[in-house]
């Protein structure tokens, strides 16, 4: 291929390549991006006996057993409050397996029995109605593929000087998975939803008994009671036997082991909407009910702890993701934001969803600052680090939603930078 081919050219500064990169040049390009020699060689030794046996369930590699989820942290005097992060730079693609699933807990994780689990919706109703397991299971459920963030992911972005470490110590609050369940709609019409009402409040069956209130309006768009998560059953630490899922809206409103709807007229203003989850100004006036995530995107390849070798081209790779809806646009920065060049999206965009964007990087070997930037089909730009601080308290982390910026050194070596 020509030297001179548009796809081989710089599309912005400091070597970023054309977005249609990778599928203009496809054998070329991958032969260009390959490090590894090829050559005859002996027969390996697990290919001289029969491997393991059959097994009830399969289990990871005992080569991939780094890639599990990380600052599993319970808060001091406990065992089970505290939260673990997703490894996103192990990743690929849009979905997490189950098992690395970003946790968060506030009493530890219920060993509740199905059979004497149950879901109870009452107040301004014609009809109290308590469910069951089984007696859900009969109603005709709904699977999406979606995000789900805590709002305190990426808070320690909010510090005076750039926190060292890796995408996933920084950013992994963040997994999205396919949820099926019960359209919470379905049940409320079953149960005859008062005039008066316009507030719902949800708590969970752990012992920290965690409540929040979620507006009417938005339990009859898209919520869901979630009875499962990527084709089986909700795993305890998410929320097993049932759990609530908001689609784009804070993690902590998405209240696990569901065990009461209770239909009001106004919010509860419970300790996890108030002194919890909300938005201080610097006026010291907090904003309360910031509800759906901004638009975000994080590039996790490169990125801390993972190296370039050799100048050369490489993929740069990450995530993004909107809880206003698609995401439309990824644009990628090799210089610190000087220019910009679109990235490539992933053919599956999906609403609510992580998107994986990728684009082509001829790396000179010099010093560079990589950053993207998302943009939603609501016309949301994700913001810089200043307009997001901007008003502010120094202690507010919640809802950060600022351009991530990584420093590659000649080494190769990126670390994290506000530029």
């Amino acid at each position: 291929m020509s030297r001179y081919d548009p796809y081989f050219e710089p599309a912005a500064g400091n070597g970023l390549l054309d977005r249609r990169f990778f599928l203009k040049a496809g054998a070329a390009s991958s032969a260009l991006l390959m490090t590894a020699s090829v050559s005859a060689q002996e027969r390996p030794p697990w290919m001289k006996l029969p491997g393991a046996a059959l097994s009830e369930s399969g289990a990871p590699s005992t080569f991939e057993a780094h890639v599990k989820r990380i600052n599993v942290n319970p808060r001091i005097g406990t065992t089970g409050s505290g939260s673990s992060r997703t490894p996103l730079e192990h990743l690929e693609g849009i979905i997490t397996p189950s098992r690395l699933h970003f946790e968060r807990h506030h009493s530890g994780i219920p060993e509740i029995d199905p059979d004497q689990h149950r879901l109870v919706i009452h107040g301004l109703v014609d009809r109290p109605l308590s469910f069951n397991v089984e007696s859900l299971a009969r109603y005709s459920t709904v699977s999406r593929i979606q995000f789900l963030e805590c709002s305190g992911n990426s808070g320690g972005m909010i510090a005076p000087t750039p926190m060292q470490g890796s995408a996933s110590q920084i950013h992994g609050l963040i997994s999205a998975s396919e949820w099926g369940g019960v359209p919470l709609r379905a049940l409320l019409e079953e149960a005859g939803v008062k005039p008066a009402a316009k507030w719902i409040i949800a708590d969970g069956a752990d012992a920290a008994v965690m409540a929040r209130s979620v507006p009417l309006d938005k339990i009859l768009d898209d919520a869901i009671v979630a009875l499962y998560q990527n084709g089986e059953r909700l795993r305890p630490s998410n929320g097993y036997p049932m759990r609530l899922f908001l689609p784009g809206w804070e993690g902590n409103m998405s209240v696990k082991w569901l065990r009461s709807i209770r239909v009001t007229a106004t919010p509860a203003m419970t300790k996890d909407e108030t002194s919890k989850y909300s938005d201080l100004n610097d006026d010291g006036i907090a904003t309360l009910f910031s509800f759906p995530m901004g638009v975000k995107s994080v590039i996790t390849s490169p990125s801390p702890g993972l190296a370039l070798g050799a100048p050369g081209i490489y993929q740069i790779s990450g995530i993004a993701w909107s809880g206003s809806g698609k995401i439309r646009r990824v644009e990628i920065s090799a210089d610190g934001g000087k220019s910009w060049a679109d990235a490539a999206l992933d053919r599956h965009v999906l609403s609510k969803c992580l998107t994986r964007f990728r684009s082509a990087w001829r790396w000179d070997g010099g010093p560079a600052i990589l950053k993207s930037r998302a943009t939603d089909e609501d016309g949301n730009v994700q913001p810089t680090r200043d307009v997001v601080l901007k008003n502010r308290a120094s202690n507010s982390f919640y809802h950060y939603n600022g351009i991530q910026a990584w420093k590659i050194d000649r080494q190769g070596e990126a670390s994290n930078v506000y530029a």
